[in-house]
């Protein structure tokens, strides 16, 4: 800045240090060194690519020392003659003064490549600010997207011993032993449903699959305001289907019990008002956000989430009317939705919450004689949504028939559950008020309306 040309953050020293441990103890200081870096780490490309030639020698199970290093460098082009070669694989190990500190280096050149990291990006950033060739909103989520990218890749694991994995789970069902409801995911407010599927868990995708006008919108809608006023976590939810104010005068239909159709024309009455005035008070005080931007994709839903606290649930209605980051040759949408399911699962693991996706079924249960209820094959445009979902949940009217006893029953069935039962939970629906019900409040033992299947 200011007119003055900054030097990009490195470290030759470190760097050659980082070299020279490897030659000098392959075993210890290559396993330490390739837990944090890349080839692309080293700024100094004839150090990248000697990094990149002792990585290929690992890869292949073979010897690392002076000699197959230096027959590898020449081998690659690195350096034109054994004798160059050998003259600075030398001076690498000889500039070390104990592999012990190797850490140490490795860490310096690692911090480095993070900065220059960061200093590329907000350059990528600075320059789409400038040119203008987008909107605002997506020169923003790009921008954070880059970012995001650079602090992600701090996040290391490694691998754990089986016994310190004993405690924390031995620990943990102590926990559960003194606290049953700890165990359990984000309840859903319907009992029955609850007691099937242990709730909705951290990290899970859930499919909630039917055919238009069945309800999907309603149910996933019911969850998050049940979620929203139980839990006081922050509920997002993603309306690409319709604007933000149809989706709450859905809301306020189901916790007012106010007719949809009197909201919809104004004919309200007096109690419909103080109903719509206490409802209006309760969910004012929820945490529930709505997006309603149309053909959204995931990274720009990443990347507005980030900046919601406690977040505890994010809603997606619909999956088929997303939009893929990536535009694929080939042009197959079943391979476009594979990649979306693929990406609301690593959303959901990223952000450690439930994430729930409406989809539209086939219509091949229609075309049969006898209705029939959903199943995994109906799933439209499936790819991988069956292999993604941690729970696929259908719901289905249509099997009752024209029974006018029924008309107010809907199956909730829960055709994939990983971390629990599969069944069907019969629920009440009422059309009117958007609003599906329990029906464990009218059994007398308790124990719930559902089946095994």
């Amino acid at each position: 800045m200011d007119g003055l040309q900054r030097k990009l953050p490195y470290s030759v020293d470190a760097e050659q240090a980082v070299l020279g441990c490897i030659i000098a103890d392959p075993e210890k200081c290559f396993e330490i060194a390739s837990q944090y870096l890349k080839p692309q780490d080293f700024y100094i490309e004839d150090h990248q690519r000697i990094y990149d030639s002792i990585c290929d020698l690992k890869g292949d199970s073979r010897t690392v020392d002076n000699i197959a290093v230096i027959n590898a460098i020449v081998k690659s082009g690195v350096y034109q003659d054994e004798t160059s070669a050998h003259s600075y694989i030398q001076l690498l190990v000889d500039i070390v003064p104990t592999t012990a500190n190797v850490r140490d280096y490795v860490q310096i050149v690692y911090e480095k490549s993070v900065l220059r990291k960061l200093i590329e990006a907000s350059q990528l950033i600075q320059q789409d600010a400038f040119e203008e060739n987008d909107t605002v909103d997506n020169i923003v989520d790009v921008a954070e997207q880059r970012i995001f990218e650079i602090a992600e890749r701090n996040q290391r694991s490694d691998f754990v011993h089986i016994r310190d994995v004993i405690v924390n789970v031995c620990g943990n069902l102590e926990e559960l032993k003194n606290n049953p409801d700890k165990g359990k995911g984000l309840s859903s407010g319907f009992k029955d449903l609850d007691n099937m599927i242990v709730g909705f868990g951290k990290g899970e995708l859930i499919v909630v699959g039917a055919r238009p006008g069945v309800g999907k919108t309603a149910f996933c809608l019911n969850i998050g305001t049940n979620i929203a006023k139980k839990s006081k976590k922050a509920v997002c939810i993603f309306s690409l289907e319709m604007p933000n104010e149809a989706l709450v005068m859905r809301i306020l239909s189901s916790e007012a019990m106010v007719d949809s159709s009197n909201l919809r024309t104004g004919t309200l009455s007096e109690k419909d008002w103080d109903s719509l005035a206490y409802a209006s008070s309760i969910l004012s005080e929820t945490n529930i956000y709505i997006d309603d931007t149309s053909n959204i994709t995931i990274n720009a839903m990443k990347s507005k989430l980030r900046r919601i606290k406690d977040l505890g649930l994010v809603i997606v209605d619909y999956l088929q009317l997303m939009e893929s980051d990536k535009k694929r040759k080939d042009g197959s949408r079943v391979n476009e939705v594979s990649d979306l399911t693929r990406g609301l699962k690593l959303l959901a693991n990223e952000l450690n919450v439930p994430v729930i996706t409406c989809s539209q079924l086939g219509r091949a249960s229609e075309k049969e004689k006898e209705k029939r209820k959903p199943m995994l094959s109906d799933l439209r445009e499936s790819g991988s949504i069956e292999q993604d979902a941690d729970k696929v949940i259908f719901l289905s009217r249509d099997y009752y028939g024209e029974d006018p006893e029924k008309e107010h029953l809907v199956d909730v069935i829960v055709a994939k559950n990983r971390q629990g039962n599969t069944g069907t939970v019969q629920m009440g629906w009422t059309g009117e008020y958007t609003k599906f019900s329990g029906l464990e409040k009218n059994m007398g033992d308790g124990s719930g309306g559902y089946y095994g299947q």
